[in-house]
């Protein structure tokens, strides 16, 4: 099986990469968060850290691109390239609404025949490997039909497919029916993505679909940064490793970002995800939601470690996590 980490935005920057990759690294590829093409031409200083070459040392990175103009995605392209990249992945799984309103992400979906034009335009100006992360559809699961139709005319790297609807958001359950015919049908491989949470959800997920060789993982890696090797060897998740990924993490965007504030809204959204992994964690984070200086948030991450357990089992609940996250 190939493990990838899904590019989720604002969190799996290269900070977090290199953190995950030093005291856990069993990625085959690392996705990193989109770019969104801006009528300059020009990247942000954040999309350019997280590309440059030194930030991505030992992995296989992959940017995303997310944008609705294939005239923007062949210039980026054409930029990555010069950077050293071989392939780039097209951002159709987005449900964010602010997104999906421009026609980008999975609001780009509702568009097949514009869609299909782009892809055309791309294929034809671009000589670099392009593989797509899509949702099924906007509305209607019926959608993917098409949607597949199109994606089968091009010679795509690799499908990666997260069995929800855009307006599903990450409520509800994957559709594993849409995706076991995708599966069927596809001309290229395909990749799935949604809700691996646990070593018994990838148990079951294999089960269903035994011929799948590749997954990726999100929000179950940010719950459970020890989930692949408990997946691969059953070695649980062990708090010393645990507090090394995280101390480097914490110690790299105090180097690299300006202010309190800013270090510890990086820190907070992080543990809103993996704070569920530690026995009677809630207090502990409602303190770490609550710190506005960095002494009182060492401290009570400090008392975090020190007084509580790791679950077995972690008790990752979809429903906690937020519905706006991009990836």
């Amino acid at each position: 099986m190939k493990f990838y980490l899904a590019p989720l935005e604002g969190i799996t920057g290269h900070v977090y990469r290199s953190a995950y990759h030093k005291y856990f690294g069993e990625m085959d590829k690392y996705f990193i968060p989109f770019i969104s093409p801006n009528q300059f031409g020009r990247l942000s200083s954040r999309e350019k850290e997280n590309i440059l070459p030194e930030h991505n040392e030992g992995v296989y990175a992959v940017p995303q691109i997310m944008t609705s103009s294939a005239e923007d995605f062949i210039r980026t392209a054409w930029k990555l390239q010069k950077y050293g990249y071989g392939e780039v992945n097209l951002n159709l799984g987005c449900p964010s609404k602010t997104v999906v309103s421009k026609g980008r992400g999975s609001g780009f979906l509702a568009f097949p025949d514009k869609l299909n034009c782009f892809l055309e335009e791309i294929f034809e100006q671009t000589n670099m490997k392009i593989s797509i992360k899509t949702r099924i559809g906007k509305e209607s699961p019926e959608e993917f039909e098409r949607l597949l139709e199109i994606y089968n005319k091009y010679p795509l790297e690799e499908l990666i497919i997260h069995p929800r609807l855009q307006t599903d958001f990450y409520k509800n359950t994957p559709n594993w029916e849409v995706f076991g015919a995708a599966l069927k049908h596809s001309k290229c491989s395909v990749c799935y993505n949604g809700d691996i949470f646990t070593v018994q959800d990838y148990e079951k997920f294999t089960a269903a679909f035994p011929t799948v060789d590749r997954v990726m993982l999100g929000r179950g890696i940010l719950s459970n940064p020890g989930l692949v090797p408990a997946i691969l060897s059953k070695t649980p998740l062990e708090k010393p490793a645990l507090e090394a990924f995280h101390n480097q993490i914490y110690e790299k965007y105090q180097e690299i970002l300006y202010g309190e504030k800013n270090v510890l809204f990086k820190m907070k959204e992080l543990w809103f995800y993996m704070a569920p992994v530690f026995t009677n964690y809630e207090k502990y984070g409602k303190k770490i939601k609550k710190a506005e200086k960095l002494a009182a948030y060492e401290k009570v991450v400090k008392a975090l470690f020190d007084e509580q357990e790791i679950f077995s089992v972690p008790a990752v609940l979809s429903d906690r996590l937020p519905g706006d996250v991009i990836f």
